[in-house]
């Protein structure tokens, strides 16, 4: 794949510097567009049973007022397909003409009645009409057209009906449902997320049917803004139509880990102007899903006419795969040292040994002893506030040059240099000194950085185009052959909860997932007026926030991660009460991946990137997996969450939690 096309950035996006919205052929559901010159579309999906008319009703007017513009319903089988008939005429006649969408996984009979109701399908091809049962099958070039051929017959029906009733179709691809033919040939990659969708594409246009919106879902970021890449680059390579594409992040979970891991896919494809409609998959009501897609969509609306940054001409990096920027290893960053965590607690005078506890770090006073939990920041940014007593092992405090200079001890804190001071001092710290650039400075201080290896760069930018500009200086590096480490630091000054986490997730995790970047520090703003407590939650937010983006950007692991649903009509137990009943007994197993689906549709396929598996099969019944092996079926739920642990155990991965 070392091809130079592949570095091409005109492959995948108009433009690696300037925000440029890909230009896509508009599609119509009802009475909103996706792509075109039309505006960003958000959307949601419901997770009342589709036979349950007035709950789906309720659900879906929670929704549009929560800022909804499509409304995905599930469509397993015939009767829930009829059944959105009644749905809609209810939305109509109460004066809701918010465009419905039939979400169909292995019943063609089912997307055909639906196609004559709603305003569009979503078909998955890894399931419709196509095979799922983990099996590895040898296709020669003629059997494989063969399945092709019997997909065609399955398929055909269902176009033309949407062609004679003007119904659009998203063909969405899940990276954990593909099926075993493309498993066969491609493997498990973002090559076979693309090749599966592109096989039903021509099919719709031989058909000379275009009404149709493609997406590229996984629950990895890393694969999930692969695939999508590639997805453009294949679509352009083919001389197909440039169609619309539906972002998402499967099972991305809740809280603050299911918005942060949503955004760093999101986001990153929305910073190269990828993305004509959204949906933020949240193990929570789907209510609150809209609004985090839309604070997401909104941070683009002013994008264009940011500040210019210099072209790229030639990018030095995969944008399809991902590879690790070659860095030094200085002290313990870079190299083979996971990111580490910079936390700043710089406008906090006289900080105390209790209030560390907002750093992860936890004061024993009776014991006169530390405590670090798995989100224990690796380094503290004290700026020109010294930390007025011992730091913990584990933890190392940067202070401003004038201060450090100043300080007893310059073995065990370290100085933070501006470009200035860094070309004008001869007096370093013999081991690790922390330069803080700002991306338009990259350049000029490259040749001062020769043979240094005592040097760890602290990068930001002031451009609104933040990820973009702070990804041109990356590229001045390697284009200048350093492997410095650098640690990527932004700031979001006064910005409310959620958009630090959707920000941060957006502007460093696009980084990380393209190897980019050996650490991350989120900036400490306060107003006089700020209460200390308040600045104390912000410092522990910043802390939780970090560790969250490094995760969810597969980089490093410090903590449980749950791949779970967002629940549907299809939904055999109450997802969120499940999920924090797993997570209150499991959540100290460090870097274990926990699937944890509503029914067997999104079971051993969706949650393909997971250790082990928690999938509803039946009423109060539950199926156990390790990995993609089924280890116990028909478990009763009250004692499933029991047998979940036993697993765990056996497979030599459980520690108990301390007390």
């Amino acid at each position: 794949m070392e091809t130079k096309a592949l570095f091409d950035p005109m492959n995948y996006c108009n433009s690696l510097t300037t925000y440029s919205r890909r230009k896509t052929i508009p599609v119509k559901v009802g009475d909103v567009f996706i792509g075109g010159n039309h505006p960003i579309v958000v959307q949601s999906m419901t997770t009342v049973d589709t036979m349950d008319t007035l709950g789906s009703v309720e659900q879906c007017i929670r929704m549009i007022e929560s800022g909804c513009q499509l409304i995905r319903l599930t469509a397993p089988s015939i009767k829930e397909a009829e059944n959105l008939q009644n749905i809609k005429d209810e939305l109509r006649k109460r004066g809701y003409n918010t465009p419905l969408v039939a979400d169909i996984h292995f019943t063609p009979n089912a997307a055909e009645v639906a196609a004559r109701i709603v305003e569009k399908v979503r078909i998955n091809p890894g399931n419709y009409a196509d095979k799922k049962k983990f099996e590895v099958i040898e296709y020669t070039d003629e059997s494989y057209q063969e399945e092709l051929d019997r997909i065609r017959e399955r398929f055909l029906p269902l176009v033309n009906i949407c062609k004679q009733n003007g119904t659009a179709m998203r063909i969405g691809t899940n990276h954990g449902s593909l099926s075993d033919r493309i498993m066969s040939r491609y493997g498990d990659t973002p090559l076979g997320m693309v090749e599966s969708a592109l096989e039903f594409l021509r099919i719709c246009e031989d058909e000379n049917y275009f009404d149709i919106v493609i997406s590229m879902k996984s629950s990895n970021t890393q694969v999930m803004v692969q695939a999508y890449r590639l997805l453009v680059q294949k679509l352009d390579e083919g001389g197909f139509k440039p169609y619309p594409l539906h972002l998402g992040v499967t099972e991305a979970g809740d809280g603050e880990d299911g918005r942060i891991k949503s955004a760093v896919g999101i986001g990153t494809l929305l910073e190269d102007g990828l993305g004509d409609t959204v949906r933020v998959s949240l193990t929570e009501d789907p209510e609150l899903e809209a609004p985090v897609g839309r604070e997401l969509v909104d941070r683009y609306e002013h994008r264009a006419g940011h500040h210019q940054i210099k072209e790229i001409q030639h990018y030095p990096i995969s944008p399809f795969e991902y590879n690790k920027r070659q860095t030094l290893e200085i002290y313990n960053f870079g190299g083979t040292n996971v990111p580490r965590v910079i936390t700043d607690i710089s406008s906090i005078s006289q900080i105390s040994e209790r209030e560390m506890k907002n750093l992860g770090h936890h004061y024993l006073p009776e014991l006169d002893k530390w405590k670090m939990n798995d989100q224990g920041c690796d380094y503290v940014f004290s700026g020109s506030n010294p930390i007025p007593f011992m730091l913990p092992n584990g933890m190392k405090e940067i202070q401003h040059f004038p201060i450090w200079l100043k300080s007893e001890d310059k073995i065990n804190k370290f100085p933070a240099l501006s470009a200035k001071e860094f070309k004008e001092e001869k007096h370093f710290h013999t081991g690790l000194n922390f330069l803080v650039l700002n991306d338009q400075e990259v350049e000029g201080i490259i040749p001062y950085l020769e043979e240094r290896k005592d040097v760890v760069i602290i990068l930001k930018s002031e451009n609104a185009h933040n990820m973009p500009a702070l990804r041109r200086a990356f590229v001045e590096l390697i284009e200048g052959n350093n492997q410095i480490p650098v640690v990527v630091q932004v700031n979001y000054p006064f910005a409310d909860p959620d958009k630090i986490m959707l920000y941060a997730a957006t502007d460093v995790g696009g980084l990380l997932v393209d190897g980019l970047g050996e650490g991350i520090m989120i900036a400490l703003n306060h107003d006089e007026q700020y209460e200390r407590v308040n600045i104390l939650q912000q410092v522990k937010l910043h802390n939780s926030v970090s560790f969250g983006v490094l995760q969810a950007a597969r980089t490093r692991m410090s903590k449980t991660e749950y791949i779970s649903c967002p629940s549907c009509g299809r939904t055999l137990f109450d997802l969120q009460e499940t999920t924090a009943m797993i997570r209150k007994r499991t959540d100290h197993l460090k870097g274990i991946k926990i699937g944890i689906m509503g029914c067997i549709v999104n079971g051993p396929g969706e949650m393909a990137d997971a250790d082990f598996g928690y999938v509803g099969s039946g009423k109060g019944k539950i199926t156990l997996y390790k990995g993609k092996e089924v280890i116990k079926k028909s478990v009763p739920s009250e004692r499933a969450v029991d047998e979940l642990i036993e697993i765990i155990r056996k497979d030599g991965r459980w520690i108990e939690p301390e007390v």
